[in-house]
């Protein structure tokens, strides 16, 4: 078995990297960090830090950098095998046995490393010279600074097939295929990959060309703008972010990473003295990359351009973070105004301008949030509640359980104030009467004018009241008259009894005296306890004797329903609300059924109103529960 990154990994996830500096460097604390003085150059004002959580050193004097395994290598002067065992001791681990295959891998890679280092020295010399003329001009153009051109190595790669091999004879071609520098065709014919291009070397974390990319001169058919190497030994795109060598120091200063699309968007910051930018090697950033980001910075910040291809971008970008969200652990999103890119932007409006985006990076959930409302119209109930579907589809992706549920409420409130605005506000009450003309209407609106006096009074008696004590009276006078009816309701009435605890005396009496109600009296209850006769003003048609007797008991079944249902439905609705802040999802939804099951209730109240007041005069419109509030 061979030592392997992931090997590597736990070991320094055992190690505490600040107590084995401790050994010989004296630190403190600063904040979440360890400072001290630089063990690798003399220094009077400390610039040497290690963080334990990322597991590395760094001095801002010198440069010096690196983890546990690199501290035993540089400060301690062990070899690299010598210094693994050692680590490997303190944190209780065995070291794996040699593997002859991956021993065999490790020297092919150093071998490939070989061949990239020296075609990219044969790039930079291709530019330079009369070859080059036209790939210099057009770097020119791009307002290039020579420094920013030597610092990222600018090469050329002439338009031949074979220059390569010629150049670079001490490697044979199956290193040089394997380098990704050469391809060979259906026919079986190898020739170069990179041919009349501008040449950028794609190096690792440690600085070595692993890779390069080259980008055409001018636009032609069928050929690709941009080329980057295939994968191979040395370089996965996918696990690679370029400039990453350049970026994490700077980084580390600025405490901001920053990535573009691209690596010219990369060089045209670099150019205009922003230098902890990175950008993917042409695909979407991988959850590898985002790894990456996060073991230099909190929250780095995408920066994309402001066409609908960067939003895409960005939402891809998203879609990969939110399984890997964690605590203090997040994504800011620039986007470029529309038509822009990083190098249009600098041109056209200069550093500031590019720096004030920067400092002011929308939050993932924002850009989640408004990606998705506008990604339709949402002018129908159904594609309104599609967008909800896609918001929750989100959510359901985040992993860790706590900012789940942080990032589902958050949503779920934004789409509540977006899809339920506030109604606008209801009429003013009409003026009230002077306190010595309000009479039985309680303070309540005057009566609309051009009632009869007969109707005037009618409704000043049922203002005088309670319209639902009112009903329940009828209801009881009712059961009082068909007491065959009590047995069949009598699960209605014990709840009607805890809902009206004034009329509990009432309804126990019913139960009690059920069998010897005389529905033949004139009087329903005529026994001693003497249960009291129902007013004379109340008239439904269950309390008139010439109502037919089965409608009679129809419409009692009706006012009970209506009295019991609407209380059960009003505390049910209130202890949905009381949930709302540990569900505010599921109580959202229960809300929303009962408020309909409610304004059910009132239609037939008002329905059950309206039949009284058809009747006629005498059948009890003050009773009527139409305009029943209590």
């Amino acid at each position: 078995m061979a030592i392997t990154p992931q090997w590597k990994d736990e070991l320094r996830a055992r190690i505490t990297l600040s107590t084995l500096v401790q050994r010989s460097v004296k630190l403190t604390r600063a904040g979440r960090e360890w400072k001290g003085c630089c063990p690798f150059h003399d220094e009077k004002t400390p610039s040497f830090y290690v963080n334990d959580q990322k597991q590395f050193y760094h001095c801002f004097g010198c440069g010096a950098h690196g983890d546990a395994i690199s501290w035993m290598v540089d400060h301690a002067g062990l070899q690299f095998l010598d210094a693994v065992k050692e680590l490997a001791a303190m944190a209780g681990m065995e070291v794996p046995a040699p593997d002859p295959v991956q021993a065999r891998k490790a020297e092919a890679r150093a071998s490939l490393i070989d061949v990239t280092e020296a075609a990219q020295r044969f790039f930079v010399d291709s530019l330079a010279g009369p070859g080059g003329a036209a790939a210099r001009d057009y770097l020119e153009r791009r307002g290039f600074s020579p420094a920013v051109m030597r610092e990222f190595g600018f090469g050329w790669a002439p338009d031949d097939r074979q220059a390569l091999p010629r150049a670079l004879s001490q490697f044979g071609e199956d290193m040089l295929e394997g380098a990704g520098m050469r391809a060979a065709s259906e026919q079986g014919e190898r020739y170069d990959r990179f041919r009349g291009r501008v040449m950028l070397p794609i190096q690792d974390a440690r600085g070595r060309v692993i890779a390069f990319g080259g980008r055409i001169l001018d636009k032609r058919d069928g050929v690709a703008k941009y080329l980057n190497s295939p994968d191979t030994e040395l370089f996965d795109k996918g696990r690679t972010l370029y400039n990453l060598h350049r970026a994490a120091p700077a980084a580390r200063q600025s405490g901001r990473v920053v990535v573009v699309e691209g690596y010219m968007d990369v060089i045209a910051l670099a150019n205009a003295g922003i230098a902890d930018v990175v950008a993917p090697l042409g695909t979407a950033l991988t959850e590898m990359q985002l790894e990456l980001l996060w073991r230099m910075v909190e929250v780095p910040v995408l920066c994309f351009d402001g066409d609908a291809a960067g939003q895409r971008a960005a939402m891809r970008a998203i879609t990969r973070a939110l399984p890997l969200l964690a605590p203090m652990r997040s994504l800011g999103i620039v986007r470029l105004p529309a038509g822009l890119d990083p190098d249009d932007l600098l041109k056209q409006q200069g550093k500031a301008a590019m720096e004030r985006l920067l400092a002011e990076p929308a939050s993932l959930i924002d850009t989640l949030w408004a990606f998705e409302r506008d990604a339709q119209v949402l002018d129908t109930p159904e594609a309104k509640a599609g967008l909800k579907a896609r918001l929750m589809a989100h959510v359901e992706t985040i992993a860790d359980p706590e900012i789940k549920g942080l990032y589902r409420r958050e949503l779920s409130d934004r789409f509540s104030a977006f899809a339920y605005p506030p109604r606008p506000p209801r009429p003013a009450l009409p003026p009230r009467a002077p306190a010595g003309q309000r009479g039985g209407w309680r303070g309540a609106p005057l009566p609309p004018p051009g009632l009869s006096e007969e109707a005037r009074a009618r409704l000043a008696a049922i203002m005088a009241g309670s319209q639902r004590q009112g009903l329940l009276s009828a209801v009881l006078a009712g059961f009082a008259r068909h007491p065959q009816a009590i047995a069949r309701h009598a699960e209605a009435l014990s709840t009607l009894a805890r809902s009206a605890p004034a009329a509990a005396a009432d309804i126990e009496s019913l139960f009690e005296l059920a069998e010897t109600l005389d529905s033949r009296a004139p009087v329903a209850i005529c026994n001693a306890q003497g249960q009291p006769a129902p007013s004379a003003d109340i008239r439904y048609a269950f309390l008139d004797e010439g109502t037919d007797p089965d409608a009679a008991r129809e419409e009692l079944a009706e006012a009970v329903s209506l009295l019991v249902e609407r209380p059960a439905l009003e505390a049910a609705l209130a202890a949905t609300i009381a949930r709302f802040e540990d569900d505010p999802e599921g109580s959202f939804a229960e809300q929303t059924r009962l408020r309909a099951q409610l304004m059910a209730v009132e239609e037939r109240l008002k329905a059950f109103g309206r039949r009284k007041a058809a009747a006629g005069p005498g059948t009890g419109d003050d009773a009527a529960p139409a305009a029943d509030r209590d």
